[in-house]
């Protein structure tokens, strides 16, 4: 891996530990506060962070130079089959598997952000100059 692929690669990494930090905290806080069930804690956390996340990585990881409504767009499908990879993981654990809802919402995060990182490079932000 080159340099520049390398740092690209950390750049979303970054991006996806702010992106994880904030979600995550929004998931937790909707289930223990507001006593919200896993699918509308999770669905809340994944939304706000996708807004965060279609912002840093397009203009930091990716420095994306093309059409952002396009790009948007792109980034929204993708992210729906990314989110749909994690709800998959999340609920399986819990269900299948019987690990605890919390540990089973963080488990769901790696599973997001190697779909994510691999569908923004190659399909999201390709036209971009990194």
């Amino acid at each position: 891996m080159t340099y520049t692929k390398l740092h690209q690669f950390f750049k979303f990494i970054s991006v996806g530990v702010v992106n994880s930090l904030i979600g995550l905290s929004l998931i937790y806080t909707a289930k223990w506060f507001f006593l919200m069930g896993d699918l509308a804690a999770n669905l809340i956390g994944y939304t706000v962070g996708l807004f965060i996340s279609f912002s840093l990585n397009s203009k930091w990881t990716f420095a994306y130079k093309g059409n952002f409504a396009t790009a948007l767009i792109k980034f929204s499908i993708t992210s729906i089959i990314a989110y749909g990879m994690n709800l998959v993981t999340v609920l399986t654990s819990i269900e299948y598997l019987g690990i605890n809802s919390y540990l089973a919402q963080a488990l769901g995060i790696p599973v997001f952000t190697v779909a994510s990182y691999f569908m923004s490079k190659y399909l999201v932000f390709r036209n971009s100059n990194c």
